[in-house]
């Protein structure tokens, strides 16, 4: 690829879940195998981030494309929706965000939350809540440069993962 890649972000249909869980699955695993080995992606876990058709019934699901190739996703959930885990009153909850290993460094991550954000900001909401793995510092810092801030309100502790919360919070 020569210069910038021509990265097109849009909504998910139905003809991409397989390929969509796929990409979740090979980008969840290889981060965590890379950067947090003691993490094991479970078998449910991985039949989570498969479950592309039944997230698009609750969330607003993109994916970025790079010369017609699948290269990234993020799901956001609006504010009050079913499965939401966002903590905040009139908050959406963005998660999921994953680039394929063959696109990463491209700017398809940044492309990905800016429509999301969009989105969100469309919808009328106050705020993106977010969750992260404690200890992922690489995503936490993603996050943080973009303008997310900590907020332990929104931590969440479950006895196979504990996630810390960050969100984005606009003044309308």
């Amino acid at each position: 690829m020569s210069g910038a890649p021509d990265i097109r972000v849009r909504p998910a249909h139905a003809g991409d879940d397989a390929a969509v869980g796929e990409l979740l699955v090979e980008a969840f695993v290889h981060a965590y195998a890379r950067k947090m080995p003691e993490v094991v992606v479970t078998d449910g876990r991985k039949a989570e981030l498969r479950a592309v058709a039944a997230k698009r019934a609750a969330a607003h699901v993109l994916v970025a494309e790079v010369e017609g190739q699948l290269a990234g996703t993020v799901a956001l959930w609006p504010p009050g929706a079913p499965g939401s885990e966002a903590w905040r009153p009139n908050a959406a909850d963005l998660r999921h965000l994953a680039v394929s290993l063959h696109h990463r460094r491209l700017g398809v991550s940044t492309r990905l939350l800016d429509a999301a954000e969009a989105q969100a900001w469309a919808w009328g909401a106050g705020a993106v809540c977010l969750h992260v793995r404690r200890g992922a510092h690489g995503v936490r810092r993603l996050y943080v440069a973009r303008g997310y801030v900590p907020e332990p309100a929104g931590d969440l502790e479950r006895p196979e993962v504990s996630l810390e919360a960050l969100v984005m919070a606009w003044l309308r």
